[in-house]
């Protein structure tokens, strides 16, 4: 495994994060595809083992029980101080106020069990709330050690701008992630939002990197329970499957030509383009397992350029 710092942070991040969303009871109705705190543990546990600590969750994963899950399998796995939990506040009441921000933090300890979280991250701009209101609350939070340090996710270049300039306006604490929406199917951020992250140092840490199991295998639909009733993954990528096909078809061309599977092609094509640590969804061991593989290839300026071209502009998903 190799190991990074998190934008400007003193943290060190493994070059591939946990996500668990997958984590959770499947009565809360969010999913119908999610893990039991037994098999949550198992897969915490496997990633461990290949070297990864960083795990990243949401106060509204499941109603909340994904932090649990979470929090319990990291208490019966290892030390606190020898992982990096990433957890969310924004699909909650009040968004980003300052009194949801305190109440959804206080929440969200309990629930993982733990003093303080790594990394905070906000899911999502918050038109109601000013800027100057939730910048300050969150900085609070990190002088008063609930939060080491501060994430974003999914909005506009210009909104991610305007956030980090009033923490440089007002001296508080400023982000070191972002959380955006960005694989070989959606590239959108690459005009702008990109550019700003570079621009401030802040490390990528997209969501859905194989665009929902798209860019691991030539079916674009799978006979999964998750492929089947995943309705946010369908409106996200289904309306552009006749171009992406292309794209698609090219990963794997990639993959035979090298000898390893498309995830992995998938995933040194974000390494290529400067990502800090994509966001793996597995609930399977062996998904973990083929997506470290990925370390192992590397793509030459060639092999980016053929990846690339066949891209056609998206409509915007993920910022609201």
């Amino acid at each position: 495994m190799q190991f990074s710092k998190l934008g400007n942070s003193d943290i060190s991040v493994s070059s591939f994060c946990l996500g668990c969303m997958s984590f959770g009871d499947p009565a809360s109705k969010m999913h119908d595809w999610t893990l039991n705190p037994v098999e949550t543990e198992n897969i915490v546990k496997h990633a461990l083992d290949l070297g990864i600590n960083f795990f990243d969750t949401a106060n509204c994963y499941s109603a909340g029980t994904s932090e649990e899950y979470l929090g319990r399998a990291i208490k019966n796995s290892i030390a606190r101080d020898k992982v990096v939990i990433a957890t969310k506040v924004y699909f909650n009441e009040g968004h980003l106020s300052k009194e949801a921000i305190e109440r959804e933090i206080n929440g969200s300890l309990k629930r993982l069990g733990t003093d303080y979280v790594d990394l905070y991250v906000i899911h999502r701009y918050d038109y109601q709330t000013p800027i100057e209101e939730t910048m300050e609350t969150l900085d609070k939070l990190v002088k008063a050690g609930k939060v080491r340090a501060l994430g974003a996710s999914a909005m506009y270049g210009y909104q991610f701008f305007n956030l980090q300039l009033a923490t440089q306006k007002n001296g508080w604490t400023p982000f070191v992630s972002m959380q955006n929406h960005y694989n070989l199917l959606y590239r959108e951020d690459e005009r702008e939002l990109i550019p700003i992250c570079e621009q401030f140092n802040v490390a990528l840490t997209p969501y859905s990197p194989l665009a929902a199991g798209r860019l691991s295998r030539l079916d674009w639909h799978a006979k999964t329970l998750r492929s089947q009733t995943d309705k946010v993954a369908i409106s996200k990528y289904d309306s552009t499957e006749q171009n992406d096909r292309l794209i698609v078809e090219r990963v794997a061309k990639l993959a035979e030509k090298y000898s390893v599977t498309m995830t992995q092609i998938s995933l040194a094509w974000l390494f290529a383009k400067g990502v800090t640590a994509p966001i793996i969804g597995a609930t399977k061991s062996n998904y973990l397992d083929d997506a470290v593989g990925s370390l192992s290839v590397s793509l030459t300026v060639e092999d980016v350029a053929y990846l690339d071209e066949l891209y056609k502009p998206h409509k915007i998903v993920g910022a609201l």
